[in-house]
């Protein structure tokens, strides 16, 4: 075991993190090593870096790594890289190695007699979840996020789902689509970064005057999303995907991709798609059917975000998971984040019936959008 303190030595390890990762079936797309070393680089602070590395057999190759970082504040806590822009976090493990998950248990006990692991945003079935069911210290699993999630299927499978009459008004939005002419372009990997501002720009006029995620707009993010996104774009872990209509830009959509599961990260919609009456929804989730025809994949996931246009589909509520390990002189620690987390559900399920959060809730904008 080991602990990774310097960003040269994380951005060296691109290669074998990358083995690693095609040998873990639990993974997405945000514990590739592209999006965790651009967000280090973007959002990270200086001696704070904590990768767990755990190596095995003869060849000594790496068969588990948890990507972490101490995070500032009064609280003794290490968390995931990817903070709030990364809507699932977790550790690797070799599935080829069962070795693999208690070496990691212990290397973390260790880190965990002076802070407490937080782990946000764990998908259900990640292999943190398995970290948590043979922790031996103090432990809590708390309820996180919720992500809507749909099957990777045929567009044509998605719209059988639905009721025959909203199924009805579904094959009539995309047949408008083809009878505009909106044409879609699979744009290659080295035009990525002026695609990726083409797509931030249309996002922030596709959201002026609303509610937007303000980091969205922030120069960090975009320096985050084009370094990964350029990189993750070789390696076929990132789709671009750019929409014409009459020779004119209207969109363009980000999809990150794991072996199993495809994301729909951002968008960017020019608003005279609106005014056309023309689908944007519609236009995506077909887009990310075809993306994943032939993949293999399993699920399409609109990752976080409760938006109504979202529900029109029929998506599955699938909660994220909060799992807090610690050792027993950081038990306290651990107790006053778990009853920080329920309060903070407490009053959020007080606020979701009241009609003003209810609005303010159809006018929001979560990260997948």
């Amino acid at each position: 075991m080991s602990v990774c303190r310097d960003s040269e030595h994380f951005r060296g390890l691109a290669a074998e993190w990358g083995e690693l990762y095609r040998r873990c079936r639990a993974v997405t797309p945000f514990q590739a090593h592209a999006w965790l070393y651009s967000w280090w680089r973007s959002y990270g602070v200086p001696g704070r870096l904590r990768v767990v590395l755990v190596r095995g057999g003869a060849d000594g190759r790496l068969v588990a790594a948890a990507p972490l970082w101490r995070v500032p504040g009064p609280l003794p806590v290490l968390a995931p890289l990817g903070g709030r822009i990364t809507d699932y976090c977790d550790v690797l493990v070799d599935d080829a190695y069962p070795e693999a998950l208690p070496a990691l248990a212990g290397a973390l006990a260790d880190l965990a007699r002076t802070a407490v692991v937080d782990l946000r945003e764990v998908r259900p079935g990640g292999a943190a979840g398995g970290l948590h069911a043979c922790w031996r210290g103090p432990r809590r699993r708390l309820r996180d996020s919720t992500c809507l999630e749909l099957p990777a299927v045929p567009v044509d499978g998605l719209v059988d789902r639905l009721p025959s009459s909203r199924g009805q008004r579904v094959r009539a939005k995309l047949r408008k689509l083809d009878r505009e002419g909106v044409e879609q372009r699979a744009v290659p990997a080295a035009e990525v970064p002026q695609a990726l501002r083409r797509l931030l720009d249309l996002h922030r006029r596709q959201w002026a005057g609303r509610g937007v995620t303000a980091e969205h707009l922030t120069d960090r993010f975009a320096e985050h999303l084009t370094r990964a996104v350029g990189t993750m774009a070789a390696t076929d872990e990132a789709r671009v995907t750019e929409f014409r209509l009459g020779g004119d830009l209207v969109a363009v959509d980000l999809t990150l991709l794991s072996p199993r599961l495809s994301g729909g990260y951002l968008y960017g919609a020019d608003p005279v798609l609106r005014s056309l009456k023309l689908d944007v929804t519609a236009l995506l989730l077909r887009n990310g059917a075809r993306i994943n025809a032939g993949s293999g994949r399993t699920t399409m996931s609109l990752l976080r975000g409760d938006e109504p246009h979202k529900h029109h589909w029929r998506p599955e509520a699938v909660p994220n998971q909060r799992l807090l390990l610690a050792r027993r002189r950081t038990a306290p620690v651990l107790w006053l984040l778990a009853a920080h987390a329920r309060t903070r559900r407490w009053a959020a399920d007080r606020l979701r019936d009241r009609a003003w959060a209810r609005r303010l809730r159809r006018g929001g904008h979560g990260t997948a959008t």
